[in-house]
């Protein structure tokens, strides 16, 4: 018997394009609201779901253990998380019938129950801890199983008599480095492992440095950590990424901050404590044009292993930026981005079509910022709006239908935007297709200058701009042909 067992909601299997990508991580943030536990005394277990098919195998693993209390805890640090799509709540639903069944307490700590926590307690579930969870959740398990009460914990909402009760948010930790290093031994990592390898990509496993982001872009939630900006300390980080190298002979990493390195000379700090400890890796992560910029921020990212930086392009239209309170320029993408590669640091850009307000023109601007830089990579999705952003308030009344995607490639248009879904899902077709012919094109001026300096798969991509350069022509006279309009 287990004092708790753990799961989370998000299940990879279910959420197509993610799955097809063959790069699962493992719940971080599950790993370490367990080891803040177990560091605490309770005996505790772990029911990964990231990899499994139908919550209804968490079944015979709670009837093993039948715990006392049962904590669904998703994984903060993973953006998809916070998206809500809606084959993962309802798993989550499933999870927690399938625990009252054995009478477990339940607690849900998510960014979908903290925004609807009304529907995870009509569930089933006792409690939702709104925001950060770890100091919650163990005054939490200690009343619980103390027999106290509850009222007077900070950070809960739960219902009394039928009535829902919120008590006042807990403020954030703001020393991270007090707790312990996440509970990886919970973890299947072969099996991880195993889903990279299928895939021919090398094994990465997920850090995060940092929790929550003080920038104010308007689309952008942060129902966890809120906008405060806290982080590990770069010699806690070192000893993390110490312990995942010497234990599971990983030497790649994604660092999952929202932001990473903006605390003043923590990125330099950090590559002084990997070269005292004499570990050689390399690493991902996701920035802001603006902070690269600063300094000799580069320069120290480059020497300390950075291998590629996603960082949050959104529109090559300065309209674009200013309206979603960005506070970046179209100009800092560019030197940026060019920096970057200059030091053969792979650049990637998040592009988001749809935003209230966007023209063709605007759209006409972000294709040609991408054609001419021509970043390694592209991510693009249109505006999503999440619960407690200043978006979501202004397109909230169009949301009446459909407030959530199935999965990350839905890409539907959920409010009345300048245009239209269909219009948005073709863009989305044609605007990788004329990214990949200035990539190809880019790649066939390299090889004419040094024929046996191209890549495989830069070969590969020439043979294949035989495709891209008719679908792409015939895309365009799809969208033209189109009615776009959102009406």
């Amino acid at each position: 018997m287990l004092d708790i067992v753990f799961s989370h909601s998000y299940y990879y299997k279910f959420d197509p394009k993610q799955w097809k990508n063959k790069t699962p991580y493992p719940p971080l943030g599950t790993l370490y609201a367990a080891s803040y536990l177990r560091e605490n005394g309770y005996s505790v277990g772990l029911f990964d779901s990231n990899l499994i098919e139908d919550p209804k195998t968490i079944k015979p693993y709670l009837n093993k253990h039948l715990p006392k209390i049962f904590v669904i805890y998703d994984d903060g640090f993973n953006y998809l998380t916070k998206m809500c799509l809606t084959t993962m709540r309802e798993a989550a639903f499933k999870m927690i019938s399938i625990a009252k069944e054995i009478d477990s307490k339940v607690i849900v700590c998510s960014s979908d129950s903290t925004d609807h926590y009304e529907k995870y307690l009509n569930a089933g579930a006792d409690f939702v801890i709104r925001g950060e969870g770890e100091i919650t959740l163990k005054k939490l398990v200690d009343a619980i199983s103390n027999n106290v009460i509850t009222s007077n914990i900070e950070g809960i909402v739960y219902k009394k008599e039928g009535t829902i009760v919120e008590t006042p948010k807990r403020t954030v930790l703001r020393d991270l480095d007090e707790l312990p290093l996440p509970a990886w031994d919970l973890v299947d990592v072969e099996a991880y492992r195993n889903v990279w390898e299928s895939a021919n990509k090398k094994f990465t496993l997920n850090i995060a440095t940092t929790r929550g982001c003080p920038f104010k872009c308007n689309w952008c939630a942060k129902p966890i950590y809120g906008n405060r900006y806290n982080s590990h300390s770069p010699e806690y980080i070192t000893k993390h990424i110490k312990l995942l190298s010497e234990t599971y002979g990983v030497k790649r990493f994604w660092m999952c901050d929202d932001i990473f390195g903006l605390k003043p000379n923590w990125v330099q700090n950090f590559n002084k404590e990997l070269k005292k400890e004499d570990l050689s890796i390399s690493y991902y992560i996701q920035s802001r044009v603006d902070l690269l910029l600063k300094e000799d921020t580069i320069d120290a990212l480059a020497e300390s292993g950075l291998e590629e930086v996603w960082v949050g392009a959104e529109s090559g239209s300065q309209a674009i930026l200013d309206a979603m309170d960005k506070e970046t320029k179209v100009e800092q993408i560019y030197e940026a981005t060019r920096l970057l590669k200059a030091k053969n640091i792979r650049v990637a850009f998040f592009i988001q079509f749809g935003y209230l307000g966007e023209t063709k023109e605007d759209i006409g601007k972000t294709i040609a910022m991408i054609k001419e830089l021509i970043p390694d990579n592209i991510g693009i999705s249109v505006s999503y709006p999440l619960p407690g952003t200043k978006f979501y308030d202004k397109v909230k009344d169009d949301l009446k239908l459909k407030a959530n995607w199935t999965d990350s490639d839905d890409l539907a248009m959920l409010f009345k935007g300048s245009f239209n879904s269909k219009f948005y899902k073709k863009l989305h077709r044609y605007v990788h297709k004329e990214y990949r012919k200035s990539q190809a094109f880019s790649f066939l001026k390299k090889a004419l200058k040094k024929p046996f300096s191209i890549k495989k798969s830069e070969f590969r991509l020439l043979i294949l701009s035989l495709y891209y350069y008719p679908a792409a022509f015939i895309n365009k006279l799809q969208l033209k042909n189109l009615n776009p309009r959102n009406v």
